[in-house]
C-alpha cells in the first residue's frame, strides 16, 4: 500500500497531490471523528430514559450485536451537535469536502444515528452503517467498502483494532487517536497519524472527583464527638470506612457521568469532564468502577458487617439518584441531604459509637441548605425560558425564590436545633465547658447565611461543599468552631 508517514507536532499534512481528490475518504466513527462510542452512550441514555429496558438487552444481543444496536437506536432522544468531535480531524475534513472529494461515513453505529451525525454536519456522500442483521464493522466493513472502490481504491481514517481489516485495504491511512493495536500497525505500516491530547494524572482525579472525598470527612463525626481523639484502634476504623466510603463514591461518580454525558456537554464547565469531552473512554471508566467496588468491598471487610450494610445502602440510594431521583422535584436535595447522614451513619457503623437525635436532626437541615444552594446556582447560571424546567431537573426558572426561601429556612432550622442541643441535658455530661459551644450556632449561621449570599449575588459557582472547604474565611470559622469544641471538651 502507498502510505506514508506525514506527523509534524501531533497534526496531519496531508499529501498535496491533486489525484488524491479522486480517491474516496472512508472515515469510520466511534473513537476516531468522535472521542467516544456510540453503542455505549446510546445504552447509558436507554438506560436513563426507560431503566426497565436493561432487562431486555440480553434478548436484543443474543439475536446478535446489529440487532441489538438498531433497538437501542430506535428508542433514544439523540443530539448529534452535542457529541465530542475530534476537531482537528474534523477541519481536516472539511477542507477535503471543500476541495471536492468524496467522503463516506462508514461506521459501525446503527443507521439512525449515523445518518443523523451526516446531516449535521454535511460532509459525507455516503453512510456505510449497520442495519438489522448486518453489523458494520471490522472484516464487514472492509468487504463492503472494497465492493464499493474495489481494494485499494479508497483512503480510510480509523483508530482501533475494529479497524485493521480496513487498514490493510486501503490505499492510505490515516490512523486517529489510535489505542495500542492501531498504533502498532502504524509503526509496522506507517500512514498518517493525528494524535490526541494524553489524559494525565489531573484527568484520573477529576474523574474519580477525589476533590469530594471531603464530604466522607462525616464518617469521624461521631469519634470525634465522643470525645476519642486519640484512640487508635477507632482512627484505624474510621480510615478504613473512609477509603471503602470514598472509594464506593467514585465509583458512583464515573457511572453518574455515564448518564449524564447529554446534560454535561450542554454545561459550560462539565463538558470538560473526562467522559464528556471524550478525553476518557466509558469502557475505560466500568473497568474503573469495578475496580473501585472491588476495592471498596474488600476494604469494607476489615470492618463490621454493619459498615457493609450501610455502604449497600449508600449504593443503592446513590444509583437510583442517578438514573431517575435527580429529576424529581424536592425528592432530590432530600435524598442528597440524606445521603450526607448516611456517611454519620457509616461512622457509628466502623465505631461502635451511637449518633445522637440531635446530630442526625442538625445533619438533614444544614445539608438540605446546602443542596438547596446548589439547584438555586443552577438555576440562576442557566438561561431558561418561562415555564421550562432545567436539563435533567425538576426544577423551573420561577422556582427560584422559593428554593432561597427553604434553604434559609432550613439554615436556621439547623442552628435552631444546635441550640437547643447545647441548651439539653446531655451536654453537661461530656463537656466540661458548656458555655463554649454557644459560638458555634452563630458561626453555622455565617456559613450557611454567606453562601446563600453570595449564591443570590450569582458569585456562588461551586458545588457548596468544595466552596467552603476552599474559601478562607469559611476556612477560619471552621477552624474556630474546632477549637471551641475541642476546648469546651477539656
Amino acid at each position: 500500500m502507498g502510505a506514508s508517514d506525514n506527523l509534524i507536532g501531533g497534526g496531519l499534512q496531508m499529501d498535496a497531490r491533486p489525484e488524491r481528490i479522486a480517491v474516496p475518504l472512508a472515515v469510520d466513527l466511534d473513537g476516531t471523528l468522535i472521542a467516544t462510542d456510540l453503542l455505549w452512550e446510546s445504552l447509558f441514555l436507554l438506560i436513563r430514559k426507560q431503566p426497565l429496558c436493561i432487562f431486555l438487552l440480553p434478548f436484543w444481543l443474543w439475536q446478535g450485536r446489529a440487532h441489538l444496536k438498531c433497538q437501542i437506536a430506535e428508542r433514544i432522544d439523540f443530539d448529534p451537535a452535542a457529541l465530542p468531535y475530534r476537531q482537528e480531524f474534523l477541519d481536516l475534513l472539511r477542507e477535503e469536502h471543500r476541495a471536492g472529494r468524496r467522503i463516506v461515513l462508514a461506521t459501525a453505529a446503527a443507521r439512525r444515528l449515523a445518518e443523523s451525525i451526516a446531516a449535521h454536519l454535511g460532509l459525507f456522500d455516503t453512510v456505510v452503517c449497520t442495519d438489522p442483521g448486518c453489523n458494520m464493522a471490522a472484516k464487514t466493513k472492509r468487504q463492503a467498502l472494497a465492493t464499493l472502490f474495489g481494494d485499494g481504491g479508497f483512503d480510510y481514517a480509523g483508530n482501533g483494532q475494529a479497524d485493521l481489516p480496513v487498514f490493510d485495504a486501503a490505499h492510505r491511512v490515516i490512523v486517529v487517536a489510535p489505542d495500542r493495536h492501531a498504533a502498532r500497525w502504524h509503526r509496522r505500516n506507517g500512514g498518517d497519524l493525528i494524535l490526541a491530547p494524553k489524559a494525565t494524572l489531573r484527568t484520573f482525579a477529576r474523574m474519580m472527583r477525589v476533590h469530594q472525598w471531603v464530604k466522607n470527612t462525616l464518617i469521624f463525626v461521631p469519634m470525634i464527638l465522643a470525645h476519642q481523639y486519640f484512640n487508635v484502634e477507632l482512627i484505624i476504623a474510621c480510615l478504613l470506612a473512609f477509603l471503602s466510603f470514598s472509594m464506593a463514591a467514585s465509583a458512583i461518580y464515573i457511572l453518574n457521568d455515564f448518564f449524564d454525558l447529554a446534560l454535561d456537554r450542554r454545561h459550560p464547565t462539565k463538558r470538560n469532564r473526562p467522559f464528556a469531552s471524550g478525553m476518557l473512554s466509558i469502557p475505560f471508566g466500568l473497568g474503573v468502577i469495578a475496580g473501585l467496588l472491588a476495592a471498596s468491598a474488600a476494604t469494607a471487610l476489615l470492618l463490621p458487617p454493619l459498615f457493609g450494610a450501610v455502604l449497600l445502602f449508600y449504593l443503592v440510594a446513590t444509583t437510583a439518584y442517578s438514573i431517575f431521583v435527580k429529576r424529581m422535584l424536592l425528592l432530590d436535595v432530600l435524598m442528597l441531604a440524606g445521603l450526607y447522614t448516611v456517611r454519620l451513619l457509616a461512622g457509628w457503623a466502623a465505631t461502635g459509637i451511637e449518633v445522637s437525635f440531635w446530630l442526625l436532626a442538625f445533619s438533614i437541615f444544614f445539608f438540605l441548605s446546602l443542596a438547596l444552594v446548589k439547584r438555586y446556582v443552577e438555576l440562576r447560571s442557566t438561561a431558561l425560558p418561562e415555564g421550562e424546567r432545567i436539563a435533567g431537573r425538576g426544577y423551573r426558572k420561577e422556582d427560584q425564590e422559593i428554593l432561597a426561601q427553604a434553604g434559609m429556612a432550613s439554615a436556621f432550622s439547623s442552628a435552631l436545633v444546635l441550640a437547643l442541643y447545647i441548651q439539653s441535658g446531655s451536654v453537661p455530661q461530656l463537656y466540661n465547658y458548656p458555655w463554649l459551644l454557644w459560638p458555634l450556632g452563630p458561626i453555622v449561621l455565617y456559613l450557611t447565611m454567606r453562601i446563600w449570599i453570595l449564591a443570590r449575588r450569582g458569585e456562588l459557582h461551586d458545588d457548596p461543599i468544595v466552596f467552603i472547604i476552599s474559601d478562607w474565611r469559611s476556612q477560619l470559622f471552621m477552624a474556630l468552631g474546632a477549637v471551641l469544641l475541642f476546648g469546651a471538651g477539656l
